[in-house]
């Protein structure tokens, strides 16, 4: 069902236009003040000016170097919406930058913004959410927000956020599973994803995918996969129409038949037929993913011999443009004419 797009505009009684906009070197020192104040609407246009002023990489620096991040932490749990809007909108900002993430883990800001996870205003936790994805898209931000015990409430979320908000949880985890698993797969993380692999939003089953894929990525985390019967469902998504399904699914599904019970849970769902198709498909993104998965399940005897009708598909795949598909392919071909 159809869900309602989050809105960033202000309540109507807001005129950003009326913010007054400091210039030069005192800027900053004058809007860190009125952060402080005991004035709201001295608080709201501070912000307003704010969320233009840290688009600059040095006034980021500058603001950081003059305690901006410890004010506007203590902002974020501010009895008025506006402000936590607007607090949270200047952190996403802030975040852009290399600076702005240090100083974010610093001074314990993410740590802060768990608060904010229960917000009853979904732009507030929809901003709070763009920060954590911005964070760990660098090891450093990511390793943040592990140390901030930030994973199981994450997976939790994605039982009862909107739309909107699980795409940016899932691309949190999939930088944050890239370092670690453990507490993710504690928090039932695999279940979770496996329900989202049937979500109508193409975006989210591709992402749920891809955290499959990051999770499977680990030992502990493909036996879980396993475990959960996560690989059945993978293989019903191969049929999936939509391109970034199909590389997030194949992906996922080539981590996870690396071990032997992968590989047999994938013969046993009947993996081979759809993995061909989409290796026959000179377009297909996923080709190189279905062609490294193949070539697993060849390891197998019951798998080698049903391939072994088609070395025509990998044949033609020898000529195709990317050298990848072509390497693979030569590889696969290989394995599948292999004689103990």
């Amino acid at each position: 069902m159809a869900q309602p797009r989050i809105s960033a505009y202000l309540p109507p009684d807001i005129d950003p236009t009326k913010a007054p906009l400091a210039f030069g070197r005192r800027a900053l020192p004058k809007l860190n003040e009125e952060l402080r104040s005991p004035e709201l609407l001295t608080q709201q246009r501070a912000l307003m000016a704010l969320c233009d002023l840290v688009h600059d990489p040095e006034k980021v620096y500058q603001a950081i170097a003059l305690g901006f991040l410890d004010n506007l932490k203590t902002l974020l749990v501010h009895h008025d919406q506006t402000v936590r809007q607007k607090t949270t909108e200047v952190l996403s900002i802030v975040a852009l930058h290399s600076i702005g993430r240090q100083g974010l883990i610093q001074t314990g800001v993410i740590s802060a913004l768990t608060e904010l996870l229960d917000d009853p205003v979904d732009i507030c936790r929809k901003n709070t959410h763009r920060i954590f994805d911005m964070m760990a898209k660098l090891p450093e931000g990511a390793g943040g927000v592990l140390r901030a015990g930030l994973i199981p409430p994450l997976v939790l979320k994605l039982k009862t956020e909107l739309d909107e908000i699980q795409e940016l949880i899932l691309d949190t985890l999939s930088n944050c599973l890239r370092v670690e698993v453990s507490e993710a797969l504690a928090a039932g993380a695999v279940t979770v994803l496996k329900e989202k692999l049937s979500h109508p939003s193409t975006a989210i089953r591709s992402k749920a995918a891809w955290v499959l894929l990051e999770i499977s990525s680990h030992a502990e985390g493909k036996v879980a996969v396993c475990e959960e019967g996560v690989i059945p469902a993978l293989v019903s998504l191969l049929e999936d129409t939509q391109p970034e399904v199909q590389v997030s699914t194949t992906g996922a599904l080539m981590f996870a038949a690396v071990t032997p019970q992968g590989r047999s849970s994938a013969m046993g769902a009947e993996a081979i037929p759809p993995l061909l198709k989409l290796v026959a498909e000179e377009t297909s993104k996923a080709r190189l993913n279905a062609i490294k998965t193949l070539t697993l399940l060849a390891e197998l005897p019951e798998g080698r011999q049903t391939l072994l009708d088609h070395r025509d598909t990998f044949q033609r795949c020898l000529d195709d443009r990317s050298e990848a598909v072509q390497r693979a392919a030569q590889i696969a071909i290989t394995v599948i004419e292999w004689k103990p």
